[in-house]
């Protein structure tokens, strides 16, 4: 076991423990470690014309999923895609869109089929988001592929044989999912995440729910402890991730033992194309 330890984050007392969730596709492969991230710059200048006008629009809506007047008729909790793909995606290791459209189309062993990035965003919405499926082709839909497809210029498209995961996922932890300790990851919660989130979980101000109606469903990639904790070990604290595996785990696993929405998938589909 890693020798780093939460306490050392519990000692700032202007720090508390970010704890952002997500869905699955974007997080880690389950494999093993993928291939070092690729050194292509982030974009940061738009496309011309209407090309340009619909990534922006892509942008807006992922840094505002939940209050945006066209997505948030989708979402049905406090969630935006940018609560858990920080700095709208752009930062490495934190879910980063980066590179993220050159793996697709690709197959998920979760739906069991081949799906497109269009299909992979959608699905967020109903798990992530605990809230509808927008329609294939939707403004929506178009916007947020294209503005993930604008940051995935000068990546080599290469579709993944792992599932929904791009050249930036980060690893998943070689850690045994069942180990779990769920009154230890209780005490280092509170110690470290509660003043961000709240002891009942359900964020405060700025920082998101992380149990409760406010948060992501039991569908939702996060739901899985294993794929929780390695966002938690390549992300948390922000700036400066210090979490041994082992602790990062604890924590996942509380969180995860609290009471949340429960998926069931003809309640989300919505309408589709």
């Amino acid at each position: 076991m890693e020798t780093h330890s939460i306490v050392k984050v519990a000692q700032g007392s202007a720090f508390g423990l970010v704890l952002m969730v997500a869905a699955a596709g974007f997080v880690a492969a389950a494999d093993g470690p993928m291939a070092k991230p690729l050194a292509v710059p982030v974009p940061t200048e738009l496309p011309p014309g209407e090309l340009g006008k619909t990534v922006a629009l892509g942008r807006d809506i992922v840094n505002q999923t939940n209050t945006h007047p066209l997505s948030r008729q989708y979402v049905g909790n406090s969630l935006a895609c940018a609560s858990c793909h920080l700095d709208g995606g752009t930062r490495p290791k934190a879910l980063s869109f980066l590179g993220a459209a050159s793996a697709y189309p690709t197959y998920t062993p979760r739906e069991k089929q081949v799906i497109t990035l269009e299909d992979r965003i959608l699905n967020c919405f109903m798990r992530s988001m605990n809230g509808v499926r927008p329609p294939n082709g939707s403004e929506v839909s178009v916007a947020i592929a294209a503005y993930i497809t604008w940051l995935s210029e000068g990546y080599p498209v290469k579709m993944s044989l792992k599932g929904p995961f791009g050249p930036n996922a980060s690893p998943s932890l070689n850690i045994d999912e069942d180990d779990g300790d769920v009154p230890h990851g209780k005490a280092l919660y509170g110690s470290a995440c509660a003043g961000c989130h709240g002891s009942d979980g359900a964020g405060v101000g700025k920082f998101p729910p992380l149990w409760g109606s406010q948060s992501y469903n039991d569908g939702a990639g996060m739901a899985s402890d294993l794929k929780l904790a390695t966002y938690l070990k390549h992300t948390m604290p922000l700036g400066d991730p210090i979490l041994s595996d082992q602790e990062a785990l604890d924590i996942a696993a509380y969180v995860n033992a609290q009471p949340r929405p429960r998926f069931v998938l003809q309640d989300h589909l919505g309408l589709r194309k």
